[in-house]
């Protein structure tokens, strides 16, 4: 009875932690030990810095670096929190406003009000989107604590870009998508990194896009894993307040994956 108790405390420590929820990101970060800024990174033919959030962890060795790229909602506190629980688990992490300039009067994410956040990242361009992402890590790589190695990882659009962004950018090591749809299989042949998917079960508008993924980068022999979550919804790595609900257990199994996915990858 022991044993497996004592196992069963081991399983729990071996584990990593979740980031923040929506209700518990602010708190995290202002209770975070880790060293987080911004700075605004040059974007190569434009005038627009691209103001980004940059959390480094606390660890002899150089790290490795993951992009963060944000939800729908843009640059949000969560977002943040997440990027700072990554650098948590050793990696520094870049979250860039993918809004930067975007906003009235040039502003970024906070300059929105309402849904027209949501308006102005679906006028996103993919072009656009792609070099702003090659600035963030093009910067991050140059950092003399980074060690060489690279990885993206999104959320809702986030994770949908963070799939069209492995079919462009050959110096990723991984990439990994939350809840996104996929990019066309012509984009799917340009890919060079493992991708690792996590889907809620009760998401069918994007979890119904799976299985065809699967048989597309399985007939591109390309390396891809997903994950779905039984009663698990939209969002779900954001939205498990509610202990033992099944976003909440989503969200455990979800991030523990993902954490074990990029130390293998990435390390």
């Amino acid at each position: 009875m022991r044993s497996k108790s004592l196992l069963a405390v081991l399983m729990l420590l071996s584990c990593a932690a979740m980031p923040a929820s929506d209700k518990t990101a602010e708190k995290a970060l202002k209770d975070s030990p880790r060293h987080g800024e911004w700075v605004d990174i040059p974007i190569p033919g434009s005038e627009t810095k691209l103001h980004t959030f940059v959390v480094y962890p606390e660890r002899k060795e150089k790290a490795p670096v993951v992009l963060v790229i944000h939800e729908i909602f843009g640059l949000t506190d969560w977002v943040r929190a997440v990027a700072d629980q990554l650098a948590a688990e050793g990696f520094i992490a870049v979250a860039p406003d993918l809004l930067s300039g975007k906003g009235p009067k040039g502003g970024n994410t906070d300059s929105f009000s309402g849904d027209a956040v949501r308006d102005a990242i679906m006028k996103l361009d993919k072009d656009e989107v792609t070099q702003r992402l090659n600035a963030a890590l093009d910067y991050a790589l140059a950092l003399p604590s980074a060690n060489g190695k690279s990885a993206s990882i999104g959320f809702c659009w986030g994770g949908m870009t963070s799939f069209m962004y492995a079919t462009r950018q050959p110096k990723l090591n991984a990439a990994v998508v939350y809840y996104g749809t996929p990019p066309e299989k012509e984009a799917m042949e340009k890919i060079n990194c493992p991708v690792m998917g996590h889907y809620g079960g009760k998401d069918a508008r994007v979890t119904s896009t799976v299985e065809g993924t699967k048989k597309t980068m399985d007939e591109l022999a390309k390396s891809y894993t997903s994950h779905v979550y039984e009663g698990a919804g939209h969002g779900f790595l954001r939205q498990q307040n509610q202990p033992d609900s099944p976003n909440h257990k989503a969200a455990e199994q979800a991030w523990d994956e993902t954490v074990s996915f990029l130390k293998k990858n990435l390390e």
